[in-house]
């Protein structure tokens, strides 16, 4: 075995290991983590990788698992949905901002066929950095992340066009007779009649559709009744893999293939198997991706043009974020989620790469120029990630700032009971209480909850429970009982410690999220807490064992000693919760002294 790519895999992992999580810790991303590392092992630093261009053809293959991944997260109504955003946002995004990086280029003096070249190369963005820096932040099916994902698909497809444009630009320099990769072309259908080679695409995406929407089920179906759970794995990485193949060989983005794979998998049976199967490669050549991109910056061209190149990558940047800011208004959007697109799609995109080395092969730009815009788009994407959490620290903030906030209820009623949220938990409770006379005063900070409650007949008042002039408003120094239903666990804590500070004479019961909530409002002096999901999960586990031929009369007196014991021994752990190993350690011998009585029971019966 090659030793040599042994070592440069262990380089890689150990890169990836010890410079992301550091990354994340200081809430930098993943993506700019692996971008870091990829400057400290490539050349230009310790040198322990070189080859960064190979690394990056073969790391490529993570985005277009990406893409594939994606398109099975989709199905065919929701692109439709979308259609708008992809045709309309997304095709004058790459439109416009090609034009004015056009135009910006032929002002400084560039020809025109060279400045559309490059204007169309970087007029597209990170699909593999935003979309997973949108996962990250769990923005994917925001506003922002639905218009980006439309604009980012619609760029995906855009390369088509722009690889057909690029060789024309070329011959109108008279330089169509040079080619790159020494003249050879991974297309089988490049030297085809020009009327045929559209039909050829159209037959071979129609193939992909017609296999994936008929075929794969009869093939997935065969290998899982094999129950080889790794040839299950082989099968969907198989998948990918062709598909990527057959779509190089008709001259079609594989990106773009995969995705239309993606999509017509999308409702078949065995997408979360396929998805689980390929989502560890996918991270592990996503990361391998972005740090060829570190280890491929020439830092040589940073310190021989520090104030050009640093220029050209805020003008760009600039450029692009203004069309998208711009195009966001058009399209309705609030200032807020409209600067979200400026920020995060301002970079360059890995196609960048791929063009731009087309663009230079066929000499419509010199090599330097062609070294000068790789780091440009390199930078651009490391840039990214600082930008948007500048967004979202510093941005976002502030427009949700200017948002008129409406003044909060004046309290005209003191009652016995003051239930503070009034959500699917609260609204049970307070229902059952009117149900049996008593009157209660509802405080709930939701202003569209309070609406829709008013509207359905029900009496709420707008407001914060965790501010003392609003408990004391709703009269919580005369009240018997302070029922804390709120969704957040934070709040309810706070809202309990305020309550038993002031209010030394109100009982306090409380809404738990789990037993670690239940502790927390245990330390604040809750009088009474009820874990919410302890009872419907309980009781679904009774009914399915019943369900399975056991007795009704056993089962339910089995379900009464387990809760019993569960509610108990929960309490019991709140003197272990600060020292991990004693509560794991308490955990172990309550779960044994369960099973000795659960069995005792058994027994007995």
């Amino acid at each position: 075995m090659d030793i040599h790519l042994l070592l440069n895999v262990f380089v890689f992992l150990i890169a990836g290991c010890v410079v992301v999580p550091l990354a994340a810790r200081f809430k930098l991303g993943s993506v700019l983590g692996y971008l870091i590392a990829g400057v400290i092992i490539g050349p230009f630093v310790l040198g322990l990788i070189g080859e960064a261009e190979k690394v990056m053809h073969f790391a490529e293959f993570g985005v277009i698992m990406m893409m594939f991944l994606i398109g099975m997260e989709l199905e065919p109504a929701i692109l439709w949905r979308l259609r708008r955003q992809i045709v309309g946002l997304g095709g004058l995004q790459v439109t416009l901002t090609a034009l004015a990086l056009m135009t910006t280029g032929i002002l400084l003096g560039h020809g025109w066929q060279a400045s559309l070249a490059v204007g169309m190369a970087l007029a597209l963005s990170s699909t593999a950095l935003v979309m997973q820096m949108l996962r990250e932040k769990n923005l994917t099916h925001s506003v922002v992340g639905e218009t980006s994902f439309a604009i980012l698909l619609f760029q995906d497809i855009a390369v088509i066009p722009i690889l057909i444009i690029i060789p024309l630009l070329a011959s109108s320099l008279n330089l169509g007779g040079l080619a790159t990769d020494g003249g050879h072309s991974a297309s089988l259908i490049a030297h085809w009649p020009a009327w045929l080679q559209p039909l050829a695409v159209i037959a071979v995406i129609a193939g992909v559709i017609f296999s994936g929407k008929y075929l794969s089920r009869y093939v997935f179906g065969a290998i899982a009744r094999a129950n080889l759970r790794e040839v299950f794995t082989a099968a969907s990485l198989a998948l990918v893999i062709g598909v990527t193949i057959l779509m190089e060989l008709v001259g079609v983005s594989p990106a773009l293939g995969a995705f239309i794979a993606g999509v017509v998998l999308a409702n078949s049976e065995y997408r979360r198997t396929i998805e689980t199967d390929i989502e560890p490669f996918k991270g592990l050549l996503l990361g391998l991706f972005f740090i060829s991109v570190g280890m491929g910056m020439d830092f040589t061209v940073l310190m021989a043009h520090p104030v050009g190149l640093i220029a050209a990558v805020v003008a760009v940047m600039v450029i692009k974020g203004i069309v998208l800011f711009g195009l966001g208004r058009v399209f309705k959007l609030d200032n807020a989620p409209a600067l979200g697109l400026a920020f995060g799609l301002s970079q360059g995109g890995e196609f960048a790469f791929v063009l731009l080395q087309l663009v230079g092969g066929l000499r419509i730009i010199d090599p330097e120029v062609q070294k000068f815009l790789v780091l440009l788009v390199a930078l651009s994407i490391a840039l990214t990630p600082i930008l948007i959490a500048a967004y979202g620290r510093f941005i976002q903030p502030m427009f949700m700032s200017q948002i008129p906030q409406r003044d909060y209820d004046v309290i005209d009623e003191h009652n016995g009971v003051i239930i503070a949220g009034f959500g699917r938990f609260g609204q049970i409770i307070g229902r059952f209480m009117v149900s049996q006379g008593l009157e209660i005063t509802v405080l709930e900070k939701s202003p569209e909850q309070v609406e829709l409650l008013r509207k359905f007949g029900s009496k709420a008042y707008f407001g914060d429970a965790t501010r003392l002039d609003l408990l004391r408003a709703a009269g919580a120094e005369e009240a018997r009982m302070l029922i804390v239903a709120v969704d957040d666990a934070e709040a309810a804590v706070e809202i309990v410690k305020l309550a038993k500070q002031h209010f030394p004479g109100l009982m306090v019961y409380a809404r738990a999220r789990n037993r670690r909530h239940a502790y927390e409002l245990h330390r604040a002096g809750v009088d009474y807490y009820h874990r919410e999901t302890l009872d419907s999960s309980l009781t679904l586990a009774r009914d399915a064992m019943i369900a399975l031929g056991h007795a009704k009369t056993d089962i339910e007196r089995r379900a009464r000693k387990f809760r019993n014991h569960d509610i108990e021994t929960l309490k019991r752990s709140f003197e272990f919760f600060e020292s991990e190993p004693d509560l794991i350690n308490f955990s172990k011998l309550s779960r044994e002294e369960l099973e000795g009585i659960l069995r005792e029971d058994k027994q007995d019966a």
